[in-house]
């Protein structure tokens, strides 16, 4: 072979070794449990040095609706530009999740145009939020995706999020199904019906997944409203359409044993989950204060993990950067 011959062949040997690496980096094994942070909205470079541990593959951080289109169509991505940069610099990874909706009474984090022109309905609809063991219920707001317009200018941002940082980010991921909004007694918000919530919900996570056909695309699924235990089939719809997708779901908390999740979304992630394409699910704050009911103790970090795999078959957990084992090192 000659000397143009050799070298052609070391130059395509090394672009496909580059190639190779740079998909296992953005690859993980669906057998082997990663651990995230979960920070909140947090600037990441502020946990820094939880980061850095060599136990943590990256960091699942929340940007709010409001915080990424100022105006409408005007987007503002400075803040997952410098999260990135940090995770990046560290060989990190990065989950982005894109919040719209909001678990205090004074958080109404949406651009202004939507709740202010008419074609939005007000934009936000109350609704309730049960924040962990032994505390009242909060009030805090949920987008009304339910409403045309309102999904519209959602998946507008979802596709300018695509367009910017596909195959960047590790994972995109939309939040929680559960909302509580009134159906009865008290006249539901104009346009929504459990069905046509569902709906506008998958509905977004497929022009997610359209958006980020490089990165994860995960829809938390814990609870839908007006079912219990699959009585309207939206879990089960919830878990084929996934499938068929190619999306991955999750939910913001791992609860071993805890009834209420049993009757609705675990079973599914324990039939369904080695198939889907990612399961990710969180330990968060609220998460921390349940206690197991075999031991009356809080949850273990290995009681979480043994829970989280065994039962659920979760690929990461994002874990509250309050966990005791993160913070006892």
């Amino acid at each position: 072979m000659s000397r143009e011959g050799s070298a052609t062949r070391i130059i395509a040997l090394l672009a496909a070794f580059l190639a190779a690496f740079t998909f296992s980096s953005q690859a993980f094994a669906k057998d082997a449990l990663s651990h995230f942070i979960f920070v909140g909205g947090s600037e990441l470079s502020e946990h820094e040095a939880t980061l850095e541990r060599s136990d943590i593959a990256g960091a699942q951080v929340i940007y709010p609706w409001r915080a990424l289109e100022a105006k409408e169509g005007d987007y503002t991505f400075e803040k997952i530009e410098r999260d990135l940069s940090v995770a990046e610099r560290l060989g990190k990874h990065l989950f982005i999740q894109v919040q719209d909706r909001f678990f205090l009474p004074t958080a109404r984090n949406l651009p202004d145009y939507i709740l202010t022109e008419p074609a939005y309905g007000g934009g936000l609809v109350r609704q309730s939020d049960n924040p962990g063991e032994g505390k009242a219920k909060g009030e805090g707001w949920v987008a009304a995706q339910w409403n045309p317009a309102v999904r519209a200018r959602f998946q507008a941002l979802l596709t300018a999020l695509g367009e910017r940082f596909d195959g960047r980010v590790y994972g995109i991921n939309l939040p929680e199904s559960s909302i509580e909004v009134a159906t009865q007694g008290r006249k539901a918000p104009d346009g929504f019906t459990c069905d046509t919530y569902v709906d506008a919900t998958l509905e977004n996570a497929a022009v997610a997944k359209a958006a980020f056909p490089s990165s994860h695309v995960v829809q938390y699924v814990n609870f839908w409203p007006c079912e219990w235990n699959d009585s309207e089939g939206y879990m089960s719809r919830t878990f084929a359409w996934a499938l068929e997708k190619g999306v991955g779901l999750g939910g913001p908390d791992i609860i071993p044993y805890r009834r209420g999740q049993i009757k609705n979304s675990y079973p599914f992630f324990a039939r369904y989950g080695d198939k889907l394409d990612l399961v990710a699910m969180a330990v968060q704050g609220p998460t921390l204060t349940y206690t197991n009911p075999k031991t009356g103790q809080r949850f273990t970090r290995a009681q979480f993990e043994d829970y989280a795999v065994n039962e659920l078959r979760v690929d990461i957990i994002f874990w509250s950067v309050n966990s005791p084992w993160i913070q006892d090192r």
